[in-house]
C-alpha cells in the first residue's frame, strides 16, 4: 500500500480519532493532505469538527461526573483545572469560545468546566460554535502550508513520503515536549 492509497484509505478516521484525542498536528497534516489531492478540505473540516467535539464533550462529561475524584488521582491536572476555574470566573464566555486555542487547557478545560456550574447545553451550544472556527482555522493553515511548499519546491510527489515523515516527527516531539513540561509542572 502507498502512502496515497494510505491516506485516502485511512485519512478520516486518522483526523476524527486526532482531533477527539488533541488535533493540531494530524488536522495541520490533514489539511496538507487536502492540498496535495488526497483528502477533500471540507471534509477534513468536517470530521476535525466531529471529533473535536466529541472528545470535549466526553472530557466536559468526564469532569461533570467524576472531576473531583479525577483531580486527586491525577494532581498534576490540578494547577491547569485551577488557572481554568480562575479563567472562568473572571471571563466565561470568551474562555469556553476560545478553549480549543488556550495551550495547556485543552484537556483539563472540558473537565473543569464540567465541574463548574456552566449548563451543558451552554457549553455544547458554545463548543460547536467553537470547533467549527478552530477546524477551519487550522486545516486551512495546513492547505495554505501545503500551497507554499509547493510553490517552493514544486511537485512534491518525489518527496512527500519525507515531508509527511518529517512533520509527523516534528509533531510527535511537540507533543513530547508538552508531555515533559506538564509533568514538570505537576510535580
Amino acid at each position: 500500500m502507498t502512502l496515497a492509497e494510505a491516506v485516502h484509505t485511512w485519512g478520516y478516521p486518522f483526523v476524527f480519532a486526532g482531533t477527539l484525542l488533541e488535533g493540531e498536528t494530524v488536522l495541520l497534516l490533514a489539511g496538507l493532505a487536502a492540498q496535495a489531492g488526497y483528502l477533500e478540505l471540507p471534509w477534513v473540516i468536517v470530521t476535525a469538527w466531529a471529533g473535536a467535539v466529541s472528545g470535549e464533550q466526553i472530557w466536559f462529561l468526564v469532569g461533570r461526573r467524576h472531576g473531583d475524584r479525577l483531580l486527586e488521582r491525577f494532581a498534576r491536572l490540578k494547577p491547569g483545572a485551577a488557572r481554568m476555574r480562575a479563567l472562568l470566573e473572571r471571563y466565561h464566555l470568551p474562555v469556553i469560545l476560545s478553549l480549543r486555542f488556550l495551550y495547556g487547557l485543552r484537556t483539563v478545560g472540558p473537565i473543569a468546566l464540567g465541574m463548574s456550574r456552566v449548563p451543558w447545553a451552554r457549553f455544547t451550544a458554545l463548543d460547536f460554535a467553537a470547533a467549527v472556527v478552530w477546524a477551519v482555522t487550522v486545516a486551512s493553515a495546513g492547505y495554505a502550508f501545503g500551497t507554499v511548499v509547493k510553490l517552493w519546491l514544486g511537485d512534491l510527489k518525489q518527496i512527500e513520503l519525507w515531508v509527511a515523515l518529517a512533520l509527523i516527527a516534528a509533531g510527535t516531539v511537540l507533543w513530547w515536549i508538552r508531555v515533559r513540561n506538564s509533568r514538570r509542572r505537576g510535580k
